[in-house]
């Protein structure tokens, strides 16, 4: 590592600048807008009614739209690859800094096993019958090799083209995105013609508990705006551009999901949606009364799949990258690819995980999304506090965006993102509406477990700044020696 980074001439240290304006927005939108819209949306309107999901949306989407004001104004201030971990580098300190960087990149992880996952059950519908060759049975769902092998191919598949450049990966977001794009104009197109406001009763469900169910949704479905800090040393854009990409990338996947609750919920009664195999799917062939055009949606879950994958494969491999450029994470890690200029090694890392993912079967889907989420959260909540100091400690630091004007006005922001996030935090506790069973902690329990590996040899009691990078590559460097 010592070599890498003190001689930069030996190997390229320094990621390539290839994603303008679009490509930018279609990683952030396009990695909130997975598949979880597809599978989930059912689930949803028996939870909470038609306008409780709509108003779970909203609430969540207002969430994330205020952490993603703080994670603007530090994008642009800092538009450095790895995005949280530089920004609580800079203000808490190199362990807070792996914590966060930690939290996230266990998100991302979580998600990008998720969609390796939900790839061939996607393709199932498509194509019955396609499960040949059983191996074993995880939590009473059957895998077969032929079924497992599906998401295999389209794991290496996603990997190899993030692996040849940031520029390529973006181009097939691009595409990606606008088929989404196409199929969400013909959900309002059938929903306007076809559906029925009738069908969309009952609009809400008696309690908050439905409500609160469909909010703790809201962190694994919104995540993906963060993936714009992450790629900002890529992207030929202005830095106070890139800072307002990802408040309107958040806006945009809000009123994408509550289109998807309003145009299901219109095309079919909630009870026929409830015994649904893929509801949003269902939904779609009954506005059009074409089993075709079923299929068809499920060609945007596959869309949004790759979308999404495509993005937090990017997103997690460059904070991988940076964490060991920053001598947080072994030296392995932190190679970049001598002819694309992309961290291949981090790549190969995360894509493997991928790959193994299909072989535990579908019921990790549901695992994949909970335990995931409160990893997120706390990444959110130290980000939302590292924007309150570093506007308290580094008044006249360069801000090209500066949420809230010149005032305090933005501190107000920061305190209720705080708020906000950890109250998230709390909803997956035990005893609370939205609590998780005992396997997603489970997965959450194994990656900290891995993360402490890690985390015992950053050294303590480096002094938080600018300088705080290379102060702990120093420290990394003066062991070795």
């Amino acid at each position: 590592m010592s070599k890498d980074l003190a001689e930069p001439s030996a190997a390229p240290t320094t990621l390539a600048k290839t994603l303008g304006n679009w490509d930018a927005l279609a990683l952030g939108f396009g990695a909130m807008i997975g598949f979880g819209w597809v599978v989930l949306t059912g689930g949803w309107l028996d939870n909470a009614g038609t306008m409780g999901a709509v108003c779970a949306m909203l609430a969540g989407g207002a969430i994330m739209a205020i952490v993603g004001l703080t994670y603007a104004e530090l994008t642009a201030a800092m538009p450095k690859a790895g995005g949280e971990h530089n920004f609580i580098l800079r203000a808490l300190g190199a362990r807070s800094s792996f914590i966060g960087s930690w939290a996230i990149i266990g998100g991302y992880v979580t998600i990008v096993a998720f969609e390796a996952v939900a790839f061939p059950r996607t393709v199932e519908y498509i194509f019955p019958g396609m499960s040949k060759i059983p191996l074993w049975t995880v939590a009473g769902f059957e895998v077969h090799l032929t079924w497992a092998l599906v998401g295999v191919a389209a794991g290496v598949l996603v990997t190899w083209i993030n692996v040849r450049g940031v520029k390529q990966a973006g181009v097939v977001q691009t595409f990606t995105v606008l088929f989404l794009l196409l199929v969400g104009l013909l959900m309002i197109f059938g929903s306007v013609t076809s559906g029925s406001a009738q069908n969309m009763e009952p609009f809400f469900t008696p309690g908050m508990g439905g409500f609160f169910a469909v909010l703790v949704a809201v962190p694994f479905l919104f995540i993906g705006f963060d993936v714009i800090p992450q790629s900002a040393e890529e992207v030929k854009i202005p830095a106070k551009q890139i800072g307002k990409l990802v408040v309107i990338s958040v806006v945009l996947a809000t009123l994408w999901y509550v289109m998807v609750v309003l145009t299901t919920a219109s095309a079919m009664p909630a009870a026929a949606l409830a015994n649904a195999d893929i509801a949003t799917a269902d939904a779609f062939g009954a506005l059009f009364n074409s089993d075709v055009m079923a299929k068809i949606l499920i060609a945007g879950g596959l869309a949004g799949i790759l979308t999404s994958w495509n993005s937090l494969l990017l997103g997690a491999s460059r904070l991988v990258y940076s964490m060991a450029r920053g001598g947080m994470l072994p030296a392995w890690f932190g190679k970049l690819h001598p002819k694309y200029q992309t961290p291949a090694n981090a790549l190969y890392f995360i894509g493997g995980i991928s790959v193994l993912a299909p072989f535990f079967g579908a019921e990790m889907l549901g695992w994949l999304v909970d335990s995931g989420a409160p990893s997120i959260i706390i990444a959110y909540f130290l980000v939302s506090v590292t924007f309150l100091i570093l506007r308290r400690r580094e008044p006249l630091m360069d801000r090209p965006l500066r949420v809230a004007g010149k005032g305090r006005g933005g501190e107000i922001i920061g305190y209720a993102s705080v708020i906000l996030t950890a109250a998230l935090f709390l909803l997956y506790m035990p005893g609370m509406p939205a609590s998780l069973s005992w396997e997603p902690w489970l997965i959450f329990a194994a990656w900290w477990v891995l993360g402490a590996v890690f985390f015992v040899k950053v050294p303590g009691g480096i002094k938080p700044g600018p300088d705080a990078e290379e102060e702990v590559l120093a420290r990394v460097l003066a062991r070795k020696r």
